[in-house]
């Protein structure tokens, strides 16, 4: 392959450097410790109408939910005297991360155009062009995304930050972490205008980059539950067919992203995120690939085990008690999906390969915008199942967990496109 573009030392270092963080987010730089003590939190207060209103006056309002309350941030003390009044209840906000191992390698040109987990979707170890997807607008919620990417500046809509304000900065999505950067190339990377870079699973999709997770991987649930709602309503406003693509969790269940997913799912919107990286025991999963609404995914690797792909030990499981039925309920896994050493486009014009079920999570997405754009016809929900469907089609049997039918380590299967 030829060399199209150089890559500085000091840049490539940078993107190794990112290893440090990527596996495991530390806390937003708005939380300041003072002698290991945290002396500022975010929280959502909720309560009667007429006690809001009069904290709102109070506080600096972050965001406003309406009746699920408002966030803003405190200080240690403010957040006991919170605690104190019994016409309220306050809660720290959920604190959400990538969910991504370390990266391998940061490269100036790929190794492959076409990455191991992109055939494998498609089924097809010959493939040297994927395509689909036009029309179908895939809101990645993330670190942010390089646009200039040559990869990607094509692809790119919508470009929203929504850690900076009480809304969102439209026009800037800025990726200094490089793995919304990654997510977004597997589901849509075109190889660029010269067609020596790399691709993903569907090349015509348009992308919605939004930027809900900061430099270090890690964000707050009111972000995220805010640009998701904001995903819908624009798929409203726009008659578009929008699919949410989630690349993140956290061990526990937050009610401002439940709620936000719910909405979105009614408003038609398909929501895809993340198992997580905490298997490989039984009730691993986080949120909210979790929830009900939304496609769970679990992570294979590149390695054949009793005669399908394996899932990788590091993928979260589901729970055993709900396996074996073919129906989601919560914390179950749904799909699986290429996770293990996923090569992508990366920050400043590079590429990198990363493993996770971050990894997983936009192989779906890809799947899923190919599908629809193929059968604009098909509701939400009727995407879902056909998804499934093609998951049944190609049952996971390696791996800690996995076994013939709908298991709790890699769900109903690997759906793929044919």
């Amino acid at each position: 392959m030829k060399k199209r573009r150089m890559l500085g030392s000091a840049i490539l270092s940078l993107a190794m450097g990112l290893s440090m963080f990527s596996g495991g987010a530390s806390a937003k730089t708005t939380d300041v410790k003072e002698n290991g003590v945290q002396d500022s939190y975010r929280v959502l207060i909720q309560g009667a109408s007429t006690e809001k209103v009069k904290l709102q006056n109070t506080y600096d309002v972050h965001r406003n939910f309406g009746k699920e309350g408002f966030t803003t941030t405190v200080n240690a003390k403010q957040y006991e005297a919170l605690k104190k009044n019994k016409n309220i209840t306050v809660e720290k906000v959920e604190k959400v991360e990538i969910q991504s191992k370390a990266p391998i390698k940061a490269t100036a040109v790929p190794s492959k155009q076409v990455p191991w987990g992109i055939k494998a979707i498609y089924n097809d170890n010959n493939l040297t062009s994927p395509s689909g997807g036009d029309g179908i607008k895939v809101a990645v919620l993330d670190t942010g995304v390089e646009k200039t990417h040559v990869d990607l500046s094509q692809n790119v809509e919508q470009c929203k930050d929504f850690t900076q304000s009480s809304t969102y900065v439209n026009g800037t999505c800025t990726d200094r972490n490089g793995h919304g950067t990654h997510v977004a190339g597997t589901v849509l990377a075109n190889g660029g205008s010269d067609k020596l870079g790399v691709f993903g699973v569907a090349p015509e999709a348009e992308l919605w980059a939004y930027k809900v997770l900061g430099t270090n991987g890690s964000g707050y649930s009111d972000d995220i539950a805010a640009a998701i709602r904001h995903a819908a309503d624009e798929k409203t406003r726009t008659g578009a067919k929008v699919i949410i693509s989630m690349s993140l969790g956290s061990s526990g269940k937050d009610s401002l992203i439940a709620s936000a997913v719910d909405y979105a799912y009614g408003k038609g919107v398909l929501v895809i995120a993340a198992a997580g990286n905490s298997g490989s025991g039984s009730n691993t999963i986080g949120y909210p690939g979790a929830l009900v609404n939304a496609v769970a995914v679990a992570a294979l690797e590149n390695v054949q085990s009793n005669g399908t792909y394996r899932v990788a030990d590091f993928s979260s499981r589901g729970n055993p008690a709900t396996a074996g039925d073919y129906i989601i309920q919560e914390r179950d896994i749904e799909v699986s999906a290429p996770g293990a050493s996923i090569e992508s486009t990366w920050i400043n014009g590079g590429y990198n390969t990363i493993s996770g079920t971050s990894m997983a999570t936009p192989h779906i997405s890809g799947l899923a915008a190919k599908i629809w754009s193929a059968n604009k016809s098909l509701s939400n929900t009727q995407l879902r199942a056909e998804l499934q469907k093609r998951a049944k089609a190609y049952d996971i049997k390696g791996g800690i967990g996995a076994s013939v039918g709908d298991d709790y380590a890699s769900g109903f299967g690997f759906p793929r496109v044919k």
